[in-house]
């Protein structure tokens, strides 16, 4: 038996326990970033210590957007702070996920509570994020998915749609330099200052479907560790101003009709 939701999907798998997934890995169909909602950005993410880090504002709605630029549907296995986004348990490869169709980008906006709504993510203090209220603390800070191809079945090829570019090689390594170390930093553990709080309820409407994993194990694993402004510069990662990516300009930057003047 097997389940997803909307453009997305869920998949609660009976008894299914795949092998123990390999140290995570980039090179898959899925690319994913993380958007603060209140600021309409996607956040730039900067290398350093073998990971990918991300500067988050306490406070602030955010979203996991993944794109899927392969041309199969794929299953995302989505974990924040190492529980479950769907399912709310401690996450584990095996368990329910989203399905995302050829070329589709999605964001998930928070915790799933029903196939109707979720509670949103928001950045919180560690000691009000959902993992620490529910006695899981040992995972605040990071956000990762295992994503599973489909076992192959006929369809049309489709046209994907995808979303933003990979960035050019000359991008990454702009990337990299502007994400090089403080000199003279001792490399110190900073105590995490974010965590993912359970926010406000809000309408995210979701279907089941049926999805058959290619494998037992994940094709790709991915993983976004997130913080504090200040706790990443501590940790020796320069980052830019503002730390997030810059806005294009946009032919349409309205989605809906605004209130008129007060009278």
């Amino acid at each position: 038996m097997k389940r997803l939701l909307p453009l997305l999907l869920i998949l609660p798998l009976a008894g299914f326990r795949p092998a123990p997934p390999p140290p995570a890995y980039e090179a898959g169909p899925v690319r994913m970033t993380l958007v603060d909602r209140d600021r309409g950005t996607e956040l730039r993410s900067y290398p350093a210590e073998g990971q990918r880090w991300v500067a988050g504002e306490r406070g602030h709605r955010y979203a996991v957007r993944l794109y899927n630029d392969s041309p199969r549907r794929v299953l995302v296995v989505l974990s924040v702070d190492g529980i479950n986004a769907i399912s709310g348990e401690d996450a584990d490869p095996a368990q329910t996920g989203y399905v995302l169709n050829p070329g589709q980008r999605a964001d998930i906006t928070g915790w799933r509570k029903s196939q109707d709504e979720v509670a949103q993510f928001v950045f919180s203090s560690p000691g009000s994020s959902y993992a620490s209220r529910t006695g899981r603390a040992d995972n605040i800070g990071v956000v990762g998915v295992a994503v599973f191809e489909e076992a192959r079945r006929w369809y049309p090829q489709p046209i994907l749609r995808r979303g933003l570019p990979a960035p050019a090689p000359a991008a990454e390594a702009a990337a990299d330099a502007s994400a090089s170390r403080i000199e003279g930093y001792a490399g110190k553990a900073q105590a995490p200052a974010l965590g993912t709080g359970h926010g406000a309820r809000e309408q995210s409407s979701v279907r089941d479907t049926d999805f058959e994993r290619a494998s037992r194990s994940p094709t790709q694993v991915l993983q976004l560790r997130y913080d504090s402004a200040r706790n990443l510069r501590a940790r020796g990662i320069l980052l830019d101003s503002p730390s997030r990516l810059p806005r294009e300009p946009q032919a349409f930057p309205n989605r809906y009709v605004p209130d008129p003047p007060a009278r």
